[in-house]
Formats: structure tokens, sequence, C-alpha cells
């Protein structure tokens, strides 16, 4: 090859080059042109479902400054998000979320979803609908996606579940740019304060919405505020005195699974006797704990469940004798069904298991509770 060859090759590739570069920028300068834009609100802008108090971190469910004597694992769960969500309303064909969280490491019993993900469900026909999720970034703190797409632009009513055992740190709503975002309506009525354990917070639901506190308010249109703390909710004077001092309708006590005999027999009377003094007739509604799985085979473990609910069941029945008032109680015995295979680890209810659960006990609270909504 001659050296004018040589150029005139070199020439040839040179505009092939450019000419791919070109088509390149301009398939680029497309995708570009058709992603659409996205419109974020803030969360404090919309409206907060599920709070117990107002708090200086709108994520947190107790202030800790303000309680600042309550035990420290108290204290690490009450600032996790579970069971408060965030209504709002919009006619954009696409939802979307960004948001962070302190990076708790998960569970091995939980999904990522339920632990630090988010859980949309939209009004359709009258009746909260699961609409998707946004999934959590493994090993990052932050996340971006989109919950859903391809609606029809009619407006939709929503209302999207925090992480239940993440400290939520920031939290936006997207739709498309240019169609419409408020404010939902407040979702639920009345105020029912669930105190408990790690079952009531929502372990081992897959996602936020199926944590029990959740799907009783969606199903009941009361709102069920969830004040579990896992593998902390044992009666401690500090934590009653809180629980007291809550403005509420209604009370369901749901401690027993993390209280041992003995804190059972000595802390439920002064739990339940120092609510009524602050709400004397609101209705106080006292639940056994779940059976465990293990307690078939390991007979300390079994031994130990069996006195948790008697204890209590005693000092329930005490109270009846002496005369109070709106005071009920819930026997475990049916909560997880008899096959054995409503659990995800033997203790806290898999899906199927809340599922038994809510059969169970709903129809009992809305005996108790249909007066006080009427």
């Amino acid at each position: 090859m001659n050296r004018k060859e040589g150029n005139i090759n070199c020439l040839k590739q040179a505009l092939a080059f450019c000419g791919l570069w070109i088509m390149m920028s301009l398939f680029t300068c497309g995708i570009a042109q058709q992603r659409p834009k996205i419109a974020y609100t803030p969360a404090k802008d919309l409206t907060l479902v599920g709070k117990i108090a107002p708090t200086e971190k709108i994520f947190h469910r107790i202030d800790t400054n303000v309680f600042d004597d309550l035990p420290r694992a108290v204290k690490k769960r009450v600032v996790q998000s579970g069971g408060l969500a965030v209504s709002f309303k919009t006619n954009s064909p696409t939802i979307y979320a960004k948001w962070c969280t302190a990076g708790t490491t998960a569970s091995a019993t939980m999904t990522g979803v339920a632990y630090r993900g988010l859980d949309l469900y939209i009004k359709r026909n009258g009746r909260w609908q699961y609409a998707g999720i946004a999934r959590p970034r493994e090993g990052q703190d932050c996340a971006s996606t989109t919950i859903i797409q391809g609606m029809d632009k009619e407006e939709k009513e929503c209302l999207l579940y925090l992480p239940l055992y993440d400290e939520t740190t920031r939290l936006e709503v997207g739709v498309d740019d240019g169609s419409t975002m408020q404010a939902g309506a407040y979702p639920f009525q009345k105020r029912v304060l669930v105190y408990g354990s790690s079952i009531v917070q929502g372990a081992s639901a897959s996602r936020s919405g199926l944590a029990y506190p959740a799907r009783l308010s969606r199903e009941t249109g009361i709102e069920f505020l969830n004040l579990g703390m896992g593998g902390s909710a044992k009666m401690e004077k500090s934590v009653v005195d809180m629980i007291a001092s809550f403005e509420a309708d209604a009370f369901l006590l749901d401690c027993i699974p993390n209280s041992s005999p003995s804190q059972v027999t000595q802390r439920t009377a002064y739990l339940i006797e120092t609510i009524r003094k602050k709400h004397p007739d609101a209705p106080i509604i006292v639940m056994q704990s779940v059976i465990r799985e293990r307690g078939y085979f390991n007979l300390a473990s079994g031994k130990r469940i069996r006195e948790q609910n008697d204890n209590v069941k005693t000092e329930v029945e005490k109270l009846l004798k002496k005369g109070m008032k709106n005071l009920y109680f819930i026997p475990a015995d049916d909560f997880l069904g008899h096959d054995h295979e409503g659990t995800i680890d033997g203790t806290h209810p898999n899906d199927m298991g809340f599922d038994r659960m809510i059969n169970v006990i709903k129809p009992k609270l809305m005996e108790v509770l249909v007066p006080i909504v009427n």
C-alpha cells in the first residue's frame, strides 16, 4: 500500500468513526428526550399516617429526647419507622420514590423490602389494594426506584408504607412532571394504640403493609398505631408511663412474648391500672403470647410460654374481679392455626400466620371497638 492509499484508508476510518459517534449521540439524545422528568415531593409536605405523637424527626415514632428515661433497647426501636405511612393523591401514570435509611443490618428472618423498603397501596373500588414495592439497594443506605408505571391518568388515592425495622431519614415521592400531586386525606378514624413485641412491629411480614396493625387499619378503617418494640416490650415503668400519656381511644396490649413469667406477674397490673387512671373509659384489650413452635419439643421453652400466658390471664382476672370495666382478654390458642406452618422461624408469623391471627382477633376487637367508632 502506497502512502496515498494509506491516507485515504485513514480518512475513511475517521469518517466512519465520526458517523458512528454522531449516530450514538443522536440515539443517546433520543433516550434522554424520551426519559420522563420526575417531580419529587418531600414526605413532610404530604399526609403522614400512623404518628403516635409529634416528634422532632418526623419519621421517628417516639421522641426519645422527650422520653429520655426509656431503656436503651426501647430507644433503639421507637425511632424505627414501623407502622408509618404517607397518604397522597396523584393522577400520574408512574410513581417513584427516593429514600434513605440509617442502614441497620437486616434480620435473617425478614425480607429486605419489609426491613428497609417501601410498600405501596392504592384505593380501588373503595378498598386498599397492594400496588408495588420499592426495593432497597444492597449495601447502600439510599435508593431511588420506580414503584409502579403504566397506569391511567385518573386521580388515585395512595398509601405508601415506610420500612418496618430501620430508621427512615429521608423520603420523597415522585410523579411524572406535570401530573398532579397533593397530600391525601387521613385514611383512618379513631386511635387504637398497639403496644407489643417484634410481632407488633412487623416481624416477619414479607412487606411493611402486611404487619398486622397495618392490615387491621386498612380492613376496619380504625387506626391501629404501631408501638411494636422488637425484643423490648417488657412493661418497664418508664415505658408504661409513656404509653399512658398518649391520646388514644383504646389500647391493645400484645407485650407478653417479651416478658418473662415473673415480669408478667409483677408488671401487668401496673400497666393496665396506669392506663386506666389516665383513660377512665378507654377499652383495654390484653392478648396472650403466640405459641412458640419450639415449645412443643423444648420442654423448658414450652413451660415458659405456658407460664407467660397463664400468668397474664391470672392478672387480668384479678383486675376484673376488682371491678375494672372495659377490660378484655384474647387467648392465643388459635392465633397461628394448628398445622405448625404459620411462622418463619417458630416464633414470628409469616404472612399466612398473620392472616390466621387477624382472622381470630379482628372479630373480637370489633365487638369492643365498634361502640367507640359509632
